[in-house]
């Protein structure tokens, strides 16, 4: 059966000079096979991932795996435990305003420098391991630098060593109010039916921070520019994903235990797995490209009834929302309608009744479209 460690990773120091660590979960199987890394929390109020490693490690325990699996819950401690009354804000470093997922590492050009450098007759397996060298000593002088980093920068490089190695990336969020969606790059569009998320956002190769991004970005513009060069398709069979598991702030074990499963069902189609116990479930799965992911902020400040629910689909005119006006409650002001502008699918909205002008109030797919399991395209 699987080898079983756990270690624990340095990522901060308190004001009292003590380390605060994370737990690595590390599973080896008995034959090689792809490798898999998991994190959840590095944004503090986003826990539910917790629940969900947790359930996975218990999986695993018994399972006849290949390849190895690195799982890092609470990968961001510090946000976990900055509270303010009842609220968790850990979306932010205190310090100083950064986006605790903002900080990872992408380089364009060194990526072209080392592209330019490949011999034509190298296999890609050695390229994949010098490139994966190079990026690894380059987050090494990155954090051992001179001038020093931010806290959320030095966590995120530490993050992402242990995450380059892999070749799968899961990085496990929630919304605010939510329901279940996945980030997906263009590229690996055959995987956004392998998880049991009925919500796909399909992602062009732009870095705009993030962990999937710093990920798939890399191995993708490789690819590219090897395909260019060796007049061929280049693919180094590396992806990663963004799994958005609800909503923050609160957890559920029934539901851990299902998106457990999703993701083993994931391992299973990328041959992680000795058995085939776990296949996608046949549900209704929609998608849209990011541009078509929109925002719908408020235009007055107010108190708000949420009346779209996230996942419920909306025809265009229909209310979203009611804004109520406390200095109008004697008149027709009083109360405000948000109607839906097109055709649309909630997928989260504001966590609360008070909001500013502004306020980005719902995320939503507009010109959806609907996925078969085969994943071949079909309107929706």
């Amino acid at each position: 059966m699987n080898q079983f460690t756990k270690s624990y990773l340095v990522v901060a120091q308190n004001a009292s000079g003590r380390n605060m660590n994370v737990p690595l979960y590390h599973f080896k199987g008995s034959q090689p096979g792809p490798k898999l890394y998991i994190q959840s929390s590095i944004h503090g109020a986003e826990v539910q991932g917790n629940v969900v490693i947790y359930h996975l490690i218990q999986y695993l325990k018994n399972m006849d795996m290949r390849g190895e699996v690195i799982l890092v819950p609470n990968c961001n401690p510090v946000g976990t435990n900055i509270k303010a009354g009842e609220y968790t804000l850990g979306r932010f470093d205190p310090v100083n305003g950064t986006n605790w997922n903002r900080g990872y590492y992408f380089d364009p050009e060194l990526i072209k420098s080392f592209a330019d450098n490949v011999p034509d007759d190298e296999s890609l397996d050695s390229v994949k391991r010098r490139f994966r060298a190079q990026i690894k000593q380059r987050l090494e002088e990155k954090l051992s630098q001179t001038w020093g980093l931010g806290l959320a920068q030095q966590l995120n490089l530490k993050l992402q060593q242990l995450a380059f190695d892999a070749d799968y990336v899961i990085d496990i969020h929630n919304g605010p109010v939510s329901t279940r969606h996945i980030y997906v790059p263009e590229y690996a569009r055959k995987s956004a039916t392998l998880f049991n998320i009925p919500h796909v956002i399909f992602i062009p190769n732009t870095f705009a921070g993030a962990l999937d991004e710093a990920t798939f970005c890399q191995w993708w513009t490789l690819a590219d520019l090897l395909t260019a060069k060796r007049k061929e398709k280049v693919d180094f069979g590396v992806e990663a994903f963004t799994l958005e598991m609800g909503s923050q702030e609160v957890i559920s074990f029934d539901d851990g235990d299902y998106d457990a499963r999703s993701i083993l069902s994931f391992m299973s189609a990328k041959g992680c797995l000795q058995n085939d116990e776990f296949t996608p479930e046949n549900i209704r799965r929609v998608a849209v490209t990011l541009d078509n992911y929109k925002i719908l902020y408020t235009k007055q400040g107010g108190i708000v009834e949420y009346l779209a629910k996230p996942g419920q689909p909306i025809s265009q005119g229909q209310r979203l929302a009611t804004v109520l006006n406390v200095d109008e409650l004697e008149n027709e002001k009083a109360t405000e309608h948000l109607l839906a502008p097109c055709d649309l699918i909630p997928i989260l909205h504001f966590p609360s009744a008070s909001v500013l002008s502004g306020t980005q109030l719902y995320k939503c797919f507009t010109h959806y479209y609907e996925l078969e399991p085969s994943n071949t395209a079909t309107s929706g």
